[in-house]
Protein backbone atom coordinates (compact mmCIF):
# COMPACT_ATOMS: atom_id res chain seq x y z
CA UNK A 1 0.00 0.00 0.00
CA UNK A 2 2.91 2.55 -0.69
CA UNK A 3 5.24 2.01 2.02
CA UNK A 4 6.35 5.37 1.79
CA UNK A 5 4.45 7.13 4.18
CA UNK A 6 7.18 7.10 6.08
CA UNK A 7 8.09 4.36 8.84
CA UNK A 8 7.92 6.49 11.64
CA UNK A 9 4.24 7.32 10.99
CA UNK A 10 2.09 5.36 13.74
CA UNK A 11 -1.54 4.44 13.29
CA UNK A 12 -3.77 7.32 13.80
CA UNK A 13 -5.77 7.01 16.96
CA UNK A 14 -8.61 4.63 17.20
CA UNK A 15 -11.77 6.78 16.26
CA UNK A 16 -15.59 6.51 16.83
CA UNK A 17 -17.37 8.83 14.24
CA UNK A 18 -21.76 9.41 14.76
CA UNK A 19 -23.66 10.00 11.70
CA UNK A 20 -27.52 11.28 11.73
CA UNK A 21 -28.69 10.63 8.08
CA UNK A 22 -29.44 14.06 6.49
CA UNK A 23 -29.38 16.21 9.58
CA UNK A 24 -29.63 19.47 7.31
CA UNK A 25 -33.26 18.03 6.26
CA UNK A 26 -34.45 16.93 9.54
CA UNK A 27 -33.63 20.41 11.23
CA UNK A 28 -35.96 21.57 8.77
CA UNK A 29 -39.15 19.89 10.72
CA UNK A 30 -40.21 18.09 7.67
CA UNK A 31 -40.58 14.22 6.93
CA UNK A 32 -37.71 12.38 5.65
CA UNK A 33 -40.26 10.08 3.49
CA UNK A 34 -41.40 13.64 1.98
CA UNK A 35 -39.14 15.37 -1.42
CA UNK A 36 -37.28 17.87 0.19
CA UNK A 37 -34.30 19.97 -0.67
CA UNK A 38 -32.21 22.09 1.32
CA UNK A 39 -30.47 24.94 -0.72
CA UNK A 40 -27.76 27.53 -0.32
CA UNK A 41 -27.62 30.09 -3.03
CA UNK A 42 -29.90 28.56 -4.84
CA UNK A 43 -27.81 25.11 -4.75
CA UNK A 44 -28.88 22.29 -3.11
CA UNK A 45 -26.93 20.68 -0.48
CA UNK A 46 -28.79 18.69 1.57
CA UNK A 47 -31.97 16.00 0.06
CA UNK A 48 -34.27 13.78 1.75
CA UNK A 49 -34.58 10.09 0.73
CA UNK A 50 -37.64 10.95 -1.18
CA UNK A 51 -35.95 14.10 -2.94
CA UNK A 52 -33.04 11.02 -3.74
CA UNK A 53 -35.66 8.74 -5.41
CA UNK A 54 -36.91 11.27 -7.70
CA UNK A 55 -33.60 12.61 -9.00
CA UNK A 56 -32.90 14.85 -6.83
CA UNK A 57 -29.33 15.29 -5.37
CA UNK A 58 -27.02 17.75 -4.29
CA UNK A 59 -25.00 20.08 -6.32
CA UNK A 60 -28.35 21.07 -8.64
CA UNK A 61 -29.62 24.68 -8.64
CA UNK A 62 -32.80 25.15 -7.78
CA UNK A 63 -34.62 25.20 -10.92
CA UNK A 64 -33.06 21.86 -12.09
CA UNK A 65 -34.43 19.91 -8.58
CA UNK A 66 -37.84 21.58 -9.10
CA UNK A 67 -37.99 20.31 -12.87
CA UNK A 68 -37.07 17.16 -11.57
CA UNK A 69 -39.33 16.91 -8.83
CA UNK A 70 -42.53 19.48 -9.23
CA UNK A 71 -43.52 18.45 -5.83
CA UNK A 72 -40.15 19.01 -4.70
CA UNK A 73 -40.31 21.36 -0.95
CA UNK A 74 -37.15 23.74 -1.43
CA UNK A 75 -35.61 25.23 2.66
CA UNK A 76 -33.29 27.29 3.05
CA UNK A 77 -30.49 26.16 4.80
CA UNK A 78 -30.16 27.45 9.00
CA UNK A 79 -26.76 26.47 10.19
CA UNK A 80 -28.01 27.88 13.62
CA UNK A 81 -31.13 25.53 13.78
CA UNK A 82 -29.06 22.44 12.87
CA UNK A 83 -26.59 23.21 15.79
CA UNK A 84 -29.51 23.72 18.20
CA UNK A 85 -31.48 20.51 17.38
CA UNK A 86 -27.63 18.71 17.38
CA UNK A 87 -26.78 19.81 20.76
CA UNK A 88 -28.71 17.04 22.68
CA UNK A 89 -27.25 14.42 21.41
CA UNK A 90 -23.78 15.75 21.77
CA UNK A 91 -25.38 16.54 25.39
CA UNK A 92 -26.48 12.90 25.80
CA UNK A 93 -23.23 11.53 24.38
CA UNK A 94 -21.13 13.31 27.37
CA UNK A 95 -22.22 10.67 29.68
CA UNK A 96 -20.11 8.46 27.52
CA UNK A 97 -16.77 11.14 26.99
CA UNK A 98 -16.62 14.80 27.81
CA UNK A 99 -14.54 14.98 24.54
CA UNK A 100 -17.00 14.76 21.81
CA UNK A 101 -16.02 16.89 18.61
CA UNK A 102 -18.68 17.99 16.36
CA UNK A 103 -17.42 17.85 12.87
CA UNK A 104 -20.61 19.23 11.45
CA UNK A 105 -24.40 19.17 12.33
CA UNK A 106 -25.25 15.80 12.69
CA UNK A 107 -21.49 14.57 12.66
CA UNK A 108 -19.48 13.67 16.00
CA UNK A 109 -16.63 11.83 16.54
CA UNK A 110 -14.82 11.27 19.71
CA UNK A 111 -11.26 8.85 20.15
CA UNK A 112 -12.03 5.48 21.88
CA UNK A 113 -8.81 4.84 24.42
CA UNK A 114 -10.63 5.99 27.49
CA UNK A 115 -14.46 5.12 26.84
CA UNK A 116 -13.07 1.42 25.54
CA UNK A 117 -11.34 0.55 28.67
CA UNK A 118 -13.81 1.76 30.91
CA UNK A 119 -17.04 -0.09 28.74
CA UNK A 120 -15.14 -2.98 27.64
CA UNK A 121 -13.89 -2.73 24.25
CA UNK A 122 -14.76 -0.65 21.23
CA UNK A 123 -17.79 -2.71 20.11
CA UNK A 124 -19.33 -1.78 23.20
CA UNK A 125 -18.59 1.48 23.00
CA UNK A 126 -19.71 1.91 19.47
CA UNK A 127 -23.58 -0.12 21.00
CA UNK A 128 -23.61 2.30 23.40
CA UNK A 129 -22.97 5.39 22.02
CA UNK A 130 -25.72 3.59 18.80
CA UNK A 131 -28.26 3.28 21.61
CA UNK A 132 -27.71 6.82 23.29
CA UNK A 133 -27.75 9.05 20.21
CA UNK A 134 -30.70 7.30 18.84
CA UNK A 135 -33.03 7.80 22.02
CA UNK A 136 -31.48 11.24 21.81
CA UNK A 137 -32.48 11.82 17.84
CA UNK A 138 -36.09 10.39 18.82
CA UNK A 139 -37.04 8.88 15.98
CA UNK A 140 -36.51 11.26 13.59
CA UNK A 141 -33.84 10.22 11.67
CA UNK A 142 -31.71 7.00 11.27
CA UNK A 143 -28.16 6.92 13.51
CA UNK A 144 -24.70 5.10 12.38
CA UNK A 145 -21.95 4.64 13.87
CA UNK A 146 -18.38 3.46 12.49
CA UNK A 147 -15.17 2.84 14.48
CA UNK A 148 -11.49 2.77 12.58
CA UNK A 149 -7.76 3.98 13.09
CA UNK A 150 -8.08 7.70 12.42
CA UNK A 151 -10.98 9.82 11.36
CA UNK A 152 -11.19 9.37 8.12
CA UNK A 153 -11.45 5.83 7.75
CA UNK A 154 -14.22 5.76 11.03
CA UNK A 155 -16.18 8.40 8.91
CA UNK A 156 -16.54 6.30 5.65
CA UNK A 157 -17.27 3.13 8.20
CA UNK A 158 -20.32 5.24 9.95
CA UNK A 159 -21.14 5.99 6.26
CA UNK A 160 -21.66 2.08 5.50
CA UNK A 161 -22.50 0.84 8.81
CA UNK A 162 -25.76 -0.70 9.41
CA UNK A 163 -26.16 0.71 11.84
CA UNK A 164 -22.67 -0.26 13.66
CA UNK A 165 -19.27 -0.88 11.49
CA UNK A 166 -16.39 -1.55 13.62
CA UNK A 167 -12.68 -1.51 11.35
CA UNK A 168 -10.16 -4.08 12.72
CA UNK A 169 -7.19 -2.14 14.07
CA UNK A 170 -4.50 -1.64 11.39
CA UNK A 171 -7.15 -2.56 8.66
CA UNK A 172 -7.92 1.13 7.55
CA UNK A 173 -6.04 1.04 4.20
CA UNK A 174 -7.54 -2.38 3.45
CA UNK A 175 -10.91 -1.38 4.38
CA UNK A 176 -10.76 1.87 2.27
CA UNK A 177 -9.01 0.58 -0.85
CA UNK A 178 -11.98 -0.50 -2.85
CA UNK A 179 -13.70 2.36 -2.35
CA UNK A 180 -14.17 5.00 -4.93
CA UNK A 181 -10.97 8.00 -5.69
CA UNK A 182 -14.23 10.42 -5.00
CA UNK A 183 -13.96 9.17 -1.32
CA UNK A 184 -11.25 11.80 -0.37
CA UNK A 185 -13.25 14.70 -1.93
CA UNK A 186 -11.04 17.78 -3.43
CA UNK A 187 -13.13 17.63 -7.16
CA UNK A 188 -10.13 19.12 -8.75
CA UNK A 189 -7.66 16.91 -7.83
CA UNK A 190 -10.05 13.48 -8.01
CA UNK A 191 -10.89 15.06 -11.84
CA UNK A 192 -7.43 14.33 -12.88
CA UNK A 193 -6.40 11.29 -10.70
CA UNK A 194 -9.72 9.32 -12.92
CA UNK A 195 -8.14 10.45 -15.67
CA UNK A 196 -5.15 9.51 -14.72
CA UNK A 197 -6.79 5.78 -14.35
CA UNK A 198 -6.68 6.21 -10.73
CA UNK A 199 -10.40 4.39 -9.69
CA UNK A 200 -9.92 3.50 -5.68
CA UNK A 201 -8.92 4.77 -3.15
CA UNK A 202 -6.56 1.43 -2.75
CA UNK A 203 -5.05 2.80 -6.37
CA UNK A 204 -4.26 5.93 -5.18
CA UNK A 205 -2.42 4.37 -1.51
CA UNK A 206 -0.34 2.20 -3.87
CA UNK A 207 1.57 4.98 -5.69
CA UNK A 208 4.91 6.36 -3.90
CA UNK A 209 4.33 9.41 -1.96
CA UNK A 210 7.00 10.95 -2.89
CA UNK A 211 6.01 11.15 -6.43
CA UNK A 212 2.18 12.15 -5.67
CA UNK A 213 3.93 15.26 -3.60
CA UNK A 214 6.41 16.06 -6.58
CA UNK A 215 3.14 15.68 -8.89
CA UNK A 216 0.07 17.16 -7.17
CA UNK A 217 1.79 18.86 -4.00
CA UNK A 218 0.37 19.21 -0.31
CA UNK A 219 -3.26 18.64 -1.33
CA UNK A 220 -2.44 15.22 -3.84
CA UNK A 221 -0.13 14.23 -0.16
CA UNK A 222 -3.00 14.59 1.74
CA UNK A 223 -5.19 12.82 -0.26
CA UNK A 224 -2.45 9.87 -0.11
CA UNK A 225 -2.08 9.82 3.47
CA UNK A 226 -6.08 9.66 3.83
CA UNK A 227 -5.87 6.92 1.40
CA UNK A 228 -3.44 4.81 2.89
CA UNK A 229 -5.46 5.02 6.17
CA UNK A 230 -3.50 7.43 7.77
CA UNK A 231 -4.27 11.29 8.86
CA UNK A 232 -4.38 13.77 6.59
CA UNK A 233 -1.40 15.00 8.26
CA UNK A 234 1.25 13.63 10.28
CA UNK A 235 0.86 13.47 13.75
CA UNK A 236 2.59 16.76 15.95
CA UNK A 237 3.33 16.07 19.61
CA UNK A 238 3.18 19.84 20.57
CA UNK A 239 0.78 21.15 22.66
CA UNK A 240 -0.87 24.22 21.93
CA UNK A 241 0.81 26.66 24.55
CA UNK A 242 -1.93 27.78 27.20
CA UNK A 243 -1.53 31.70 26.41
CA UNK A 244 -2.91 30.78 22.87
CA UNK A 245 -6.40 31.04 24.54
CA UNK A 246 -7.97 33.94 24.42
CA UNK A 247 -11.19 34.71 27.03
CA UNK A 248 -13.47 37.81 28.28
CA UNK A 249 -15.73 38.96 30.75
CA UNK A 250 -19.14 39.59 29.64
CA UNK A 251 -20.05 42.53 31.81
CA UNK A 252 -23.31 42.33 31.85
CA UNK A 253 -23.91 39.10 31.87
CA UNK A 254 -25.07 38.38 28.64
CA UNK A 255 -28.10 36.42 28.29
CA UNK A 256 -29.40 37.05 24.43
CA UNK A 257 -27.33 35.47 22.00
CA UNK A 258 -26.51 38.40 19.93
CA UNK A 259 -24.72 40.24 22.52
CA UNK A 260 -22.86 37.50 23.19
CA UNK A 261 -21.71 36.98 19.39
CA UNK A 262 -20.45 40.20 18.82
CA UNK A 263 -17.75 39.42 22.13
CA UNK A 264 -17.25 36.10 20.73
CA UNK A 265 -16.60 37.82 17.04
CA UNK A 266 -14.03 39.65 18.79
CA UNK A 267 -12.99 36.82 20.62
CA UNK A 268 -12.04 34.79 17.07
CA UNK A 269 -10.01 37.66 15.33
CA UNK A 270 -7.82 37.77 18.58
CA UNK A 271 -7.39 34.11 18.21
CA UNK A 272 -6.63 34.22 14.58
CA UNK A 273 -4.53 37.15 14.81
CA UNK A 274 -2.38 35.16 18.00
CA UNK A 275 -1.72 32.30 15.98
CA UNK A 276 -1.04 33.88 12.57
CA UNK A 277 2.39 35.93 14.32
CA UNK A 278 3.38 32.28 14.92
CA UNK A 279 2.94 31.27 11.66
CA UNK A 280 0.20 28.62 12.99
CA UNK A 281 -3.37 27.72 12.23
CA UNK A 282 -6.03 26.32 14.11
CA UNK A 283 -7.71 23.16 12.94
CA UNK A 284 -9.79 22.19 16.44
CA UNK A 285 -10.94 24.53 19.11
CA UNK A 286 -12.66 24.27 22.06
CA UNK A 287 -15.50 26.74 23.35
CA UNK A 288 -15.92 27.37 26.62
CA UNK A 289 -18.42 29.30 28.50
CA UNK A 290 -19.05 30.48 32.09
CA UNK A 291 -22.61 31.22 33.46
CA UNK A 292 -23.57 33.84 36.91
CA UNK A 293 -23.73 30.88 39.23
CA UNK A 294 -20.35 28.75 37.91
CA UNK A 295 -21.44 26.41 35.75
CA UNK A 296 -19.10 25.79 32.67
CA UNK A 297 -20.08 24.57 29.42
CA UNK A 298 -17.59 23.42 27.45
CA UNK A 299 -18.17 22.02 23.46
CA UNK A 300 -14.95 20.93 20.94
CA UNK A 301 -15.48 21.67 17.22
CA UNK A 302 -13.02 20.60 14.46
CA UNK A 303 -12.85 21.52 10.79
CA UNK A 304 -11.62 19.61 7.89
CA UNK A 305 -8.95 22.82 6.89
CA UNK A 306 -7.87 25.59 8.81
CA UNK A 307 -10.35 27.47 10.54
CA UNK A 308 -10.60 30.94 9.58
CA UNK A 309 -11.87 33.92 12.60
CA UNK A 310 -15.12 33.91 10.49
CA UNK A 311 -15.37 30.34 10.48
CA UNK A 312 -14.49 30.03 14.32
CA UNK A 313 -16.82 32.80 14.97
CA UNK A 314 -19.76 31.02 13.73
CA UNK A 315 -19.37 27.85 15.27
CA UNK A 316 -19.21 30.16 18.53
CA UNK A 317 -22.58 31.73 17.50
CA UNK A 318 -24.08 28.65 16.52
CA UNK A 319 -22.85 26.78 19.65
CA UNK A 320 -24.38 30.02 22.33
CA UNK A 321 -27.65 29.07 20.08
CA UNK A 322 -27.52 25.46 21.39
CA UNK A 323 -26.75 26.55 24.78
CA UNK A 324 -29.03 29.74 25.17
CA UNK A 325 -31.92 28.29 23.48
CA UNK A 326 -31.56 24.58 24.55
CA UNK A 327 -34.80 22.97 26.50
CA UNK A 328 -35.39 24.31 30.39
CA UNK A 329 -33.61 21.21 31.53
CA UNK A 330 -30.20 21.40 29.84
CA UNK A 331 -30.95 25.18 29.37
CA UNK A 332 -27.56 27.01 31.35
CA UNK A 333 -28.82 28.24 34.83
CA UNK A 334 -27.86 31.96 34.38
CA UNK A 335 -26.77 34.32 31.62
CA UNK A 336 -23.26 33.69 30.50
CA UNK A 337 -20.46 35.99 32.50
CA UNK A 338 -17.23 34.56 30.46
CA UNK A 339 -16.24 32.91 26.94
CA UNK A 340 -13.21 31.82 26.22
CA UNK A 341 -11.87 29.85 22.90
CA UNK A 342 -8.88 27.46 23.52
CA UNK A 343 -7.20 25.90 19.96
CA UNK A 344 -7.07 22.30 20.81
CA UNK A 345 -5.00 21.54 17.80
CA UNK A 346 -2.74 23.63 15.40
CA UNK A 347 -1.14 23.52 12.06
CA UNK A 348 1.13 25.61 10.27
CA UNK A 349 -0.73 28.12 8.11
CA UNK A 350 -0.29 28.34 4.30
CA UNK A 351 -0.18 31.76 4.43
CA UNK A 352 -1.09 34.49 1.66
CA UNK A 353 0.93 36.13 -0.79
CA UNK A 354 -0.64 40.16 -0.81
CA UNK A 355 -0.24 41.92 -3.90
CA UNK A 356 2.86 43.19 -5.40
CA UNK A 357 1.72 46.84 -4.97
CA UNK A 358 0.28 46.70 -1.52
CA UNK A 359 -2.20 44.54 0.56
CA UNK A 360 -5.70 45.72 2.20
CA UNK A 361 -6.74 48.87 3.07
CA UNK A 362 -8.19 50.17 5.73
CA UNK A 363 -11.46 49.89 3.42
CA UNK A 364 -11.46 46.27 3.51
CA UNK A 365 -10.95 46.34 6.99
CA UNK A 366 -14.02 48.08 7.70
CA UNK A 367 -15.49 46.21 5.35
CA UNK A 368 -15.14 43.06 7.55
CA UNK A 369 -15.92 44.07 10.59
CA UNK A 370 -19.07 45.33 9.07
CA UNK A 371 -19.86 42.16 7.81
CA UNK A 372 -19.13 40.40 10.70
CA UNK A 373 -21.19 42.42 13.16
CA UNK A 374 -24.42 42.12 10.86
CA UNK A 375 -23.94 38.53 10.81
CA UNK A 376 -23.60 38.79 14.68
CA UNK A 377 -26.99 40.65 14.99
CA UNK A 378 -29.26 38.91 12.26
CA UNK A 379 -27.34 35.59 11.54
CA UNK A 380 -25.76 33.93 8.70
CA UNK A 381 -26.71 34.95 5.50
CA UNK A 382 -27.67 38.43 6.45
CA UNK A 383 -24.55 39.78 4.36
CA UNK A 384 -24.02 37.71 0.56
CA UNK A 385 -20.58 38.72 -1.05
CA UNK A 386 -19.77 37.41 -4.98
CA UNK A 387 -17.64 34.67 -5.29
CA UNK A 388 -16.76 32.91 -8.85
CA UNK A 389 -18.08 29.93 -10.10
CA UNK A 390 -17.39 28.19 -13.34
CA UNK A 391 -20.19 27.53 -15.45
CA UNK A 392 -20.98 28.31 -19.27
CA UNK A 393 -24.12 30.43 -18.26
CA UNK A 394 -23.86 34.51 -16.52
CA UNK A 395 -25.89 32.81 -13.48
CA UNK A 396 -23.14 30.13 -13.05
CA UNK A 397 -20.18 32.29 -12.89
CA UNK A 398 -20.93 34.56 -10.06
CA UNK A 399 -23.05 33.56 -7.41
CA UNK A 400 -23.71 35.06 -3.79
CA UNK A 401 -22.90 33.13 -0.93
CA UNK A 402 -23.16 34.11 2.83
CA UNK A 403 -20.19 35.93 3.78
CA UNK A 404 -19.10 33.74 6.63
CA UNK A 405 -18.62 30.88 4.16
CA UNK A 406 -15.40 32.94 2.57
CA UNK A 407 -12.08 34.66 4.25
CA UNK A 408 -13.25 38.29 3.40
CA UNK A 409 -9.48 39.96 4.34
CA UNK A 410 -7.12 39.68 1.53
CA UNK A 411 -10.37 38.71 -0.95
CA UNK A 412 -9.99 40.57 -4.43
CA UNK A 413 -12.87 42.10 -6.02
CA UNK A 414 -14.34 39.84 -8.41
CA UNK A 415 -13.73 40.47 -11.77
CA UNK A 416 -15.59 39.99 -15.13
CA UNK A 417 -15.91 37.09 -17.33
CA UNK A 418 -12.71 36.97 -19.46
CA UNK A 419 -12.52 36.17 -22.75
CA UNK A 420 -14.48 33.35 -23.62
CA UNK A 421 -16.64 33.35 -21.10
CA UNK A 422 -14.42 32.21 -18.24
CA UNK A 423 -14.69 33.74 -14.72
CA UNK A 424 -12.16 35.11 -13.01
CA UNK A 425 -9.12 37.25 -13.48
CA UNK A 426 -7.51 37.47 -16.65
CA UNK A 427 -6.29 34.82 -17.82
CA UNK A 428 -8.43 32.13 -16.29
CA UNK A 429 -9.08 29.13 -18.60
CA UNK A 430 -12.76 29.66 -21.09
CA UNK A 431 -15.44 27.43 -20.65
CA UNK A 432 -16.35 26.01 -23.97
CA UNK A 433 -19.83 26.83 -24.84
CA UNK A 434 -20.04 30.12 -22.86
CA UNK A 435 -20.67 33.49 -23.91
CA UNK A 436 -18.74 36.15 -25.50
CA UNK A 437 -17.93 39.36 -23.64
CA UNK A 438 -19.39 41.91 -22.25
CA UNK A 439 -21.23 40.06 -19.76
CA UNK A 440 -24.57 40.67 -18.50
CA UNK A 441 -25.24 43.62 -16.35
CA UNK A 442 -28.56 42.19 -14.37
CA UNK A 443 -28.92 38.17 -14.43
CA UNK A 444 -32.50 36.90 -13.50
CA UNK A 445 -32.91 35.15 -10.08
CA UNK A 446 -35.53 32.99 -11.86
CA UNK A 447 -36.14 33.07 -15.44
CA UNK A 448 -39.02 34.77 -17.23
CA UNK A 449 -41.07 33.36 -20.13
CA UNK A 450 -40.59 34.61 -23.31
CA UNK A 451 -41.71 33.91 -26.78
CA UNK A 452 -39.33 34.58 -30.38
CA UNK A 453 -41.24 35.05 -33.19
CA UNK A 454 -40.61 35.35 -36.54
CA UNK A 455 -41.70 38.11 -39.14
CA UNK A 456 -44.77 36.45 -39.81
CA UNK A 457 -45.50 35.40 -36.29
CA UNK A 458 -44.15 31.62 -36.40
CA UNK A 459 -42.08 30.70 -33.38
CA UNK A 460 -38.66 30.58 -34.09
CA UNK A 461 -36.62 27.53 -32.98
CA UNK A 462 -32.87 25.80 -33.65
CA UNK A 463 -32.26 22.46 -35.41
CA UNK A 464 -30.42 19.95 -34.05
CA UNK A 465 -27.38 21.40 -35.90
CA UNK A 466 -27.71 24.50 -33.99
CA UNK A 467 -29.08 26.61 -37.04
CA UNK A 468 -31.75 28.86 -36.52
CA UNK A 469 -35.02 28.17 -38.30
CA UNK A 470 -35.87 31.62 -39.17
CA UNK A 471 -35.04 35.36 -38.75
CA UNK A 472 -35.91 36.84 -35.20
CA UNK A 473 -38.25 39.79 -35.91
CA UNK A 474 -40.55 39.60 -32.47
CA UNK A 475 -40.10 38.96 -28.77
CA UNK A 476 -43.04 38.93 -26.31
CA UNK A 477 -42.48 39.79 -22.94
CA UNK A 478 -44.92 39.18 -20.61
CA UNK A 479 -48.09 40.17 -23.33
CA UNK A 480 -46.39 43.25 -24.49
CA UNK A 481 -44.81 42.17 -28.20
CA UNK A 482 -41.16 44.51 -28.96
CA UNK A 483 -39.37 44.83 -32.75
CA UNK A 484 -36.38 42.98 -32.59
CA UNK A 485 -33.86 45.14 -34.34
CA UNK A 486 -30.49 43.04 -34.07
CA UNK A 487 -29.88 39.38 -33.06
CA UNK A 488 -26.86 37.15 -32.44
CA UNK A 489 -26.22 33.75 -32.08
CA UNK A 490 -27.21 31.51 -31.75
CA UNK A 491 -24.72 29.74 -29.52
CA UNK A 492 -26.03 25.89 -28.74
CA UNK A 493 -24.96 23.55 -25.97
CA UNK A 494 -24.97 19.93 -25.05
CA UNK A 495 -23.89 19.13 -21.58
CA UNK A 496 -23.86 16.01 -19.79
CA UNK A 497 -25.07 14.14 -22.96
CA UNK A 498 -23.62 10.92 -20.40
CA UNK A 499 -26.03 11.59 -17.69
CA UNK A 500 -29.51 11.10 -18.55
CA UNK A 501 -30.49 12.54 -15.28
CA UNK A 502 -28.59 15.78 -15.85
CA UNK A 503 -28.41 16.13 -19.53
CA UNK A 504 -28.93 19.81 -20.82
CA UNK A 505 -29.49 21.25 -24.35
CA UNK A 506 -30.71 24.76 -25.03
CA UNK A 507 -29.43 27.29 -27.51
CA UNK A 508 -29.03 31.13 -26.72
CA UNK A 509 -29.32 34.40 -28.49
CA UNK A 510 -28.82 37.64 -27.38
CA UNK A 511 -31.65 40.12 -29.14
CA UNK A 512 -32.09 44.06 -29.33
CA UNK A 513 -35.54 45.39 -29.24
CA UNK A 514 -36.61 48.36 -30.25
CA UNK A 515 -37.36 49.69 -26.48
CA UNK A 516 -33.34 49.53 -26.36
CA UNK A 517 -33.21 46.47 -24.04
CA UNK A 518 -30.73 44.25 -24.83
CA UNK A 519 -31.82 40.03 -23.25
CA UNK A 520 -30.52 37.28 -23.38
CA UNK A 521 -33.18 34.10 -24.52
CA UNK A 522 -32.37 30.88 -24.38
CA UNK A 523 -34.42 27.97 -25.82
CA UNK A 524 -34.87 24.52 -23.61
CA UNK A 525 -37.36 22.38 -23.75
CA UNK A 526 -39.55 23.85 -26.66
CA UNK A 527 -39.84 27.14 -24.96
CA UNK A 528 -37.99 30.12 -24.85
CA UNK A 529 -36.73 31.87 -21.51
CA UNK A 530 -35.15 35.44 -20.95
CA UNK A 531 -32.19 34.82 -18.68
CA UNK A 532 -30.51 38.01 -18.24
CA UNK A 533 -29.80 41.62 -19.71
CA UNK A 534 -28.00 44.37 -20.72
CA UNK A 535 -29.40 47.41 -19.20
Amino acid sequence: MGGDTGPADPPPPRTLVVVCADWPVVATGCSLDDPVAVVVANRVVATSPGARAHGVVRGLRRRQAQGRCPDLVVVERDPEREVRLFEPVVAALDRITPRVEIRRPGVCAFTTRGPARYFGGDEAVARLTHETALEAVEGRTGVRVGVADGAFAAGWAARLARPVRLVEPGGSAAFLAPLPVGAVGRPDLVDVLVRLGLRTLGDLAALPAADVLARFGTEGRTAHRLAAGLDDRPPDARIPPPDWSVATELDPPADRVDRAAFAARRLADELHERLGREGLACVSVGIEAETEHGEVLVRHWRHEGALTAAAVADRVRWQLDAWLHAPAASRPSGALVRLALVPDEVVPARGRQLGFWGGESAGDERAARVAARLEGQFGVGAVLVPERRGGREPHDAVELVPAAAVELRGRSAVSPIGPGGGPGPEGAPPWPGSLPTPSPTRVLAEPVAVEVLDAGGAPVGVTGRGEISAEPALVVVDGRRSAIVAWAGPWPVDERWWDPGRHRRRARLQVLTDDGVLRLVALEGGRWWSTAVWD
